[in-house]
Parts: C-alpha cells; structure tokens; sequence
C-alpha cells in the first residue's frame, strides 16, 4: 500500500512542471464527531485533519489551495494541492479550517473525550442487543465490512448477541468474521429475514433504509450502532 506521504514527496520532486493533484483521505474532525472509531483498521494507515496534513505537505513546499467535505466513509477531505504560493487558498478552505480549529480536533483533551464516548457506546450497544435477546429476538449483522470487526471485537458482540452476518457479496459466503467468528451467510438464501438487523454498514445508512422499505414496514427493526451526523 502507497501511503499519501510517498505520493506528496514523489509529486513534490516534480518541480519544474506546473503541479496540481487531488487527495481524499478520512478527516479525523468527522470521526470524532461521529465516534466513528470503527473507522480505525489496518487499511487505513494515516488519519489527518487539515492542520496536520499542512504539516506533511509543508515539509515538501506543497500546500492545500481547496477542499470540500464528502460524506464517503462517514466523513471525509477532498484537498486540492499545489506548489506553496501557486494559487491562493479558496474561501470554503479557510471556511473548513476556522470550524476545524472551533472543534479542538487537534488537541489531545479531544481524543481523551472520544475515548470515554466510545464507552458509552459499547454500554448503549450491547444494552440494547441484550435487551432484544432477552425478549428471544433474532438478531442478524447486516453486512460484512470491515470496519464492522474493529466494532465487534471491541464491542465484545459474537454469536451470543448475533446470529450471524448477512452479506451480498458472494467471495464472502462461508467466511468468518476475524476474532469473534460469525458466520456470513448471503443475503438472498436467507428463509425468513430476523426481527432485528444490527447494521455495521452504518454510513450507507440512507440507502439502507430507502431500500428495505418492505421489511421496516413489516416490523424488521434496523439497528445502527453510529449514527453519522
């Protein structure tokens, strides 16, 4: 995997062209926001926030000259990028990085905060599964990502709160999910739908609910455990 700081110091050694290239990276201000922790895995290497990816691209006489939020994964940075002093930064930039600097994203009291959030959600969340259990719910995992095992290993939730993970993609039919071992199972053998869907594809959650439509009205409960803001 090429990490953005090979890609900045290799388009940075292109010197004598005239340079502008385009970056999307996860923008850590959203994850916090979201407590979107589960966004945290091995894929994703670097977490950046606008004030910390000025730092990196400072180091190679690069600057941000634009960017715009995009709600892809949750919350996430397209930057535009040129050679320092090239092109002025753009009114939504400058917009972006006075509401960044409001939110103290860049100060460790922050992530102190948000590791005491994701206690709270653990609590929320496995309350809530419990509680269905107990009332002898079905409960199925509705998606495979990968995001969704950073969120049940730290959860703790395996087969005692899920009955299984359900899946369309077809490479994934009779696989586990790593460290708690559920099984995924496709979507279209499944005989009856459950009474509950625990959704770890939380950040498509509109489509989601858009497209089972059916189910909802026919009481199928759609659980998120991250409700992106």
């Amino acid at each position: 995997m090429i990490a953005l700081t090979d890609v900045v110091h290799a388009r940075s050694c292109q010197a004598t062209l005239p340079l502008m290239f385009v970056v999307q990276f996860l923008y850590m201000k959203s994850i916090m926001a979201n407590q979107a922790f589960d966004q945290i895995y091995h894929e994703h290497l670097l977490y950046y926030t606008l004030k910390t990816i000025d730092v990196l691209l400072q180091r190679h006489g690069l600057s941000l000259f634009d960017a715009y939020h995009s709600p892809i994964h949750g919350g996430s940075i397209i930057g535009y990028i040129s050679h320092t002093g090239k092109r002025p930064p753009s009114a939504g930039l400058l917009d972006l990085k006075a509401k960044e600097e409001l939110s103290k994203c860049n100060k460790l009291t922050a992530y102190q905060e948000l590791g005491k959030k994701m206690k709270t959600l653990n609590k929320t969340n496995l309350a809530y599964l419990q509680q269905k259990k107990k009332e002898g719910k079905t409960i199925f995992g509705m998606g495979a990502p990968v995001k969704g095992n950073t969120l049940l290993n730290y959860f703790g939730i395996g087969e005692n709160l899920l009955d299984c993970l359900v899946e369309k993609n077809p490479l994934r039919k009779g696989l586990y999910s790593p460290g708690m071992h559920l099984p995924i199972v496709l979507e279209e053998e499944l005989e009856s739908p459950p009474d509950v869907y625990y959704v770890l594809a939380w950040n498509f959650k509109e489509e989601i609910l858009k497209n089972n439509r059916d189910l909802i009205n026919k009481g199928v409960e759609f659980y998120f455990p991250i409700n992106p803001k």
